[in-house]
């Protein structure tokens, strides 16, 4: 790990900030080699398109209410490191569990346990970023955690790819191979250690759905930031939309896929740079400009045809992404106590996952009803009222941007 240490010698990138980035992107190398194949090996043990609807609900739901929970445990307990740590393990083991057996009770046990996993970590982590830097630095440190985790999403499909171009069709042992990135991950976590903290072990365990008390004490400024992220989230329908875009447009299976990962590789690039930048224009700033660029790109998919152009929607949806999702987080942690980081975030996270199945809903009845064109016009448009909301509310609770 000696290079860890020449690595963080700024005092803003600190060994804890690289060691969860690093865990971050071999958690997503071994995720994301499962991302384009996951429909089609569930279709070829027999889901059905209800059932993978009704499993992915289960779990996508299973992930947004424990989000919750455990951002508030964290909080309660005084700790970080152990719901990162045990959160990636079970991520980790999901993984050969779908290749195991094909019963459905299984594969729905084994996808909830991925999910889970994810709520486990996901605001504990988050929390131990904010706690590793100050007001100034937060945009550049999520930046820097978002650019290693998303740079692990493009090279997953590449190795999912690469693998099924010699081995097509043969899914189970992707899922086993999956597992490798998945332990690297784990393995690191065991460098990971809090800071000392108050000890608070005497302190009862809350109830399941205690979290959702914290918007009584939340500040006024978090309380109108969450409400205008959480409009978003109602917009935002899952990235499977833009896709299935693509392939209306008669765009391969090969070159959609090619689409995805060049996103992603451009959001890894410019998630640092933005965050960066973030720090200095200011995140509220910041925010508002990707959700303008979201806006942009979902508009222009209403209307886009042409291999270029879609890849210039594409590329601007990596900024969008890069401008938003990192800086969202580095704001809610600015804006809320130090001791209630972790609920705060869990709070926003477990809303924002029920909301992101409410939006795919939505956007599915839409493209249903109307066509895939109003769809991503209704987003766009929907989007933008979010942004001009934004920005009255900053102004109206005179929320700064870094403190």
């Amino acid at each position: 790990m000696s290079f860890i240490k020449r690595f963080t010698s700024s005092s803003i990138i600190t060994r804890s900030i690289l060691l969860v980035s690093l865990v971050s992107f071999f958690n997503d190398i071994g995720s994301e080699m499962l991302y384009p194949v996951m429909p089609v090996f569930l279709r070829s043990i027999g889901f059905s398109v209800l059932l993978i609807g009704l499993l992915e609900g289960f779990a996508e739901a299973t992930a947004g209410i424990s989000k919750g929970y455990f951002g508030n445990l964290s909080d309660k307990a005084g700790r970080r490191v152990p719901f990162v740590r045990f959160g990636y393990l079970l991520s980790a083991l999901s993984k050969p569990m779908m290749a195991a057996f094909t019963w459905v009770w299984w594969i729905f046990l084994a996808r909830t346990t991925d999910r889970l996993g994810k709520g486990i970590r996901t605001s504990a982590r988050d929390a131990l970023l904010s706690d590793e830097t100050t007001p100034e630095n937060k945009g550049r440190v999520f930046g820097f955690h978002r650019a290693f985790d998303t740079l692990g999403a493009a090279i997953g499909p590449m190795l999912a790819l690469l693998y099924l171009y010699f081995r097509p069709g043969e899914y189970k042992l992707l899922f086993v191979l999956a597992f490798l990135p998945g332990l690297v991950s784990v393995f690191i976590t065991l460098f990971l250690h809090d800071k000392t903290r108050e000890n608070r072990a005497s302190i009862s365990r809350p109830g399941f759905f205690s979290f959702l008390s914290y918007r009584h004490r939340a500040p006024l400024p978090y309380k109108m930031l969450v409400g205008g992220l959480l409009a978003f989230t109602l917009f935002n329908s899952s990235d499977a939309f833009l896709l299935l875009g693509l392939k209306e447009q008669g765009i391969s299976d090969t070159a959609m896929i090619g689409y995805y990962i060049f996103y992603n590789l451009v959001y890894a690039m410019v998630a640092y740079p933005i965050g960066i930048l973030a720090d200095r224009l200011g995140l509220y700033k910041t925010l508002i400009a990707g959700l303008l660029v979201f806006s942009l790109v979902y508009t222009g998919m209403g209307f886009a045809a042409g291999f270029w152009i879609f890849g210039v929607l594409f590329m601007l949806y990596g900024i969008y992404a890069a401008a938003t999702e990192g800086v969202s987080k580095a704001l809610i942690t600015n804006i809320s106590r130090k001791e209630d980081t972790a609920t705060a975030l869990g709070f926003y996270n477990a809303l924002s996952s029920l909301f992101t199945m409410l939006a795919s809903t939505l956007a599915g009845l839409i493209w249903y009803n109307f066509g895939s064109a109003a769809m991503f016009i209704f987003s766009g448009a929907g989007v933008l009222i979010t942004a001009a909301y934004l920005s009255w509310a900053r102004l109206k609770v005179q929320i700064t941007d870094n403190r």
